[in-house]
């Protein structure tokens, strides 16, 4: 048997994880795992926080359309007719005399 074919077949047999030095390669398939676990919790965390900033993104969008709607109705209140029209059913008229500006003086000693 060839040194290729002996050494494919003591992998699968998992001789090296039994030999003798067999420590230094444990060590190695610790330290894989270790890193798949920090691969795999780090991977977790970026999903929450892009599903989070998604989750803010909308609500922002919607708090936006909210204001332009509230905005929109604010200005047709201010409306010069918007206002007449509520005076009107209140049944005020506007003045027959013109305002008069009145001034204080004082004097001083």
């Amino acid at each position: 048997m060839s040194k290729f074919k002996k050494s494919i077949y003591d992998i699968l047999k998992g001789n090296f994880l039994v030999s003798d030095n067999s420590f230094k390669n444990w060590r190695f398939i610790l330290f894989i795992v270790l890193l798949m676990l920090l691969m795999i919790a780090s991977s977790h965390s970026s999903d929450k926080q892009v599903m989070e900033i998604a989750k803010i993104n909308k609500k922002n969008k919607e708090l936006q359309s909210e204001f332009v709607d509230t905005r929109s109705i604010a200005m047709k209140l201010k409306l010069e007719s918007t206002i007449k029209n509520k005076v009107l059913e209140l049944e005020l008229k506007p003045s027959e005399n013109p305002p008069q500006v009145i001034k204080v003086t004082s004097k001083n000693n």
